[in-house]
């Protein structure tokens, strides 16, 4: 369960709370150093990084708790 404070899955149509975080970036767009993020929880990781993956966007996944423990890059 979630409410409008709790991170959400980035799946289409999840509304489940996010667990991990994955960093991409798409080099044809966005700077080598930028990256764009979606969350996902438990069920959805695996598709939503192999979505990711196998256009070479990947770039990691983190726990949510362990992106939000990183320094932010200024």
């Amino acid at each position: 369960m979630s409410d409008e404070t709790t991170p959400i899955c980035s799946a289409k149509g999840c509304r489940t709370a996010a667990v991990w975080v994955l960093a991409w970036n798409n080099p044809k767009l966005h700077t080598p150093e930028r990256r764009k993020t979606w969350l996902a929880c438990d069920e959805h990781r695996e598709h939503l990084s192999q979505f990711l993956g196998v256009r070479g966007f990947l770039k990691d996944v983190v726990t949510l708790a362990e992106w939000e423990s990183r320094p932010s890059a200024e």
